[in-house]
């Protein structure tokens, strides 16, 4: 079964802006967030290995392909997300946003760099309007960040958060690249990240910790099998058929969305600032997109 590349783009689009509501659940259980964080991929590593089971994909990889999949389960499930949990203690949330719309440039210099991807002025261009869009939605938290405590060190981790997607995502495409089947990288890589991540919480004290409760139960299943194994799946998918730049304009729509999520469960109200933000946004990217 082929899936067209209009699902590709806003399968993960969709679920990513949904788990931004979702992630509250497991922030207001007081489990810890690299507790949070490796039971989730934990959980999604395994539901991957099944489906790799399922789908009769060997997940008997060369030693050569762990040591990156290793390298990217350190990179980008386990220092991507605990620096976007770091970054929003000091920094807001929409800021941290905006620095992800860089990801644009990031995939769009990586793919040229690694894959000889090139990539049209147009969609530069429009992809700068996009980030535009975004910057004008999230106007008054950013200009109030620089009256908060930590701001300098907030941003400085959420660009690093940044920089570590990018890599993981270069290193998942040079794994697949090799003819290795994608479901089982993306196990072993999750797998690798969620006990890195336990590792850490071990020696930093924090121990093991796990909330029993329906909220935070649900809001994991939900954050391991949607926002883990299919977003990632459809994702790279999409990276393998459009670039890395291609797939990186979900990160200037997820926002946008989001923020219609937060207005309608959290009383969100957006300005008039925003909406003209939402249409710029939204509007690039269809310019970006289009054939």
């Amino acid at each position: 079964m082929t899936i067209s590349t209009r699902w590709l783009f806003w399968g993960p689009t969709l679920i990513w802006a949904s788990t931004w509501h979702v992630i509250l659940f497991q922030l207001d259980s007081g489990v810890p967030v690299l507790n949070s964080v490796a039971w989730r991929f934990g959980l999604a590593a395994l539901l991957l290995a099944a489906f790799a089971k399922y789908r009769g994909d060997s997940l008997r990889l060369p030693a050569s392909a762990h040591l990156l999949m290793l390298a990217t389960g350190i990179v980008q499930y386990s220092g991507n997300y605990w620096s976007v949990y770091e970054a929003e203690r000091y920094i807001p949330s929409g800021l941290v946003a905006v620095l992800f719309c860089l990801m644009v440039s990031g995939n769009a210099l990586s793919g040229r760099v690694f894959f000889g991807q090139p990539v049209s002025r147009r969609f530069l261009v429009a992809a700068t309007g996009a980030i535009a869009g975004v910057v004008m939605i999230f106007w008054p938290e950013i200009a109030a960040t620089g009256a908060r405590p930590g701001a300098g060190y907030g941003t400085a981790i959420g660009l690093f958060a940044v920089f570590a997607a990018c890599v993981g995502n270069v290193l998942t495409l040079k794994l697949t690249g090799r003819g290795l089947p994608l479901v089982p990288v993306l196990a072993g890589s999750m797998g690798y990240g969620a006990v890195f991540l336990a590792v850490l919480s071990l020696a930093t004290g924090q121990g093991l910790h796990f909330a029993p409760t329906a909220p935070y139960v649900l809001s994991l299943l939900y954050l391991s099998l949607f926002g883990s194994v299919t977003a990632f799946v459809l994702y790279f998918l999409l990276m393998q058929r459009r670039g890395p730049a291609g797939a990186a304009l979900t990160s200037v729509v997820i926002p946008v969305i989001a923020l219609v999520i937060s207005a309608a469960f959290e009383g969100w109200q957006p300005t008039v600032l925003a909406l003209a933000g939402m249409a710029l946004c939204l509007g690039c990217v269809w310019i970006a997109t289009r054939r």
